[in-house]
């Protein structure tokens, strides 16, 4: 029961802390918060116990991050006491904070940046990036009808740009079998739907509210 409900305490704690700090709660994602300034934006992103933040302001990030440090107090990561470690009194001494660090990258990789791991493979393909580019969003939608052989589902593809920039993809099989092409296309079409609905919610959060017209 403790650990249930630990996420909960956290985050309840983290977020009444940000708000007290002059942060505001995201309207849609509530595990946002967002510090504006005439121009300038800072941005806190909340993924269970992990903290991504980034500001148009650099003194900003330095101020968040040593008001992270002063304000939490970290502990250490039980360990199983019925299962002591041993040490290899043979092996070199690992650097322990770059074992960590090492094993913190390839979970982020492995879970949450799979685009990342397919372009170490494929080096001679990237993702570009350009920073002057307008907002508007574009977004694309297919299906191929009845393309699995086992069991005759189609699947969905689709890809979304913010102007040049490509910014979410995916590719998935439908959880119906479709008797019909266009219902599969319209399958697609739905799902293509709802991840837009979600950027835009996602780009109201950021504050920016002039995205183009939206074309599918």
């Amino acid at each position: 029961m403790v650990y249930t409900k630990a996420p909960r305490a956290w985050y309840a704690t983290l977020s009444t802390f940000l708000v007290q700090s002059g942060y505001k709660r995201g309207l849609i994602d509530k595990t946002l918060f967002i510090k504006k300034e005439k121009k300038d934006i800072m941005l806190v992103q909340v993924h269970v116990d992990d903290i991504i933040f980034g500001s148009t302001k650099k003194s900003w990030c330095d101020e968040f991050e040593a008001l992270m440090k002063n304000s939490v107090k970290t502990a250490s990561t039980p360990i199983e006491t019925k299962k002591p470690l041993v040490k290899d009194e043979e092996a070199t001494d690992v650097d322990v904070h770059l074992y960590r660090s090492m094993i913190g990258s390839l979970m982020y990789l492995t879970t949450l940046r799979p685009d990342i791991m397919y372009l170490n493979g494929q080096l001679k393909l990237g993702l570009w990036y350009p920073r002057e580019s307008a907002f508007d969003l574009e977004a694309y939608s297919d299906s191929d009808y009845a393309g699995a052989n086992l069991n005759r589902k189609s699947t969905t593809r689709g890809c979304q740009f913010l102007g040049r920039r490509l910014i979410l993809w995916h590719c998935k099989k439908e959880t119906i079998i479709a008797t019909l092409t266009t219902e599969a296309e319209y399958v697609a079409v739905a799902s293509c739907r709802g991840q837009i609905l979600w950027i835009q919610n996602q780009m109201f959060n950021f504050l920016i509210v002039n995205i183009g017209l939206l074309n599918l």
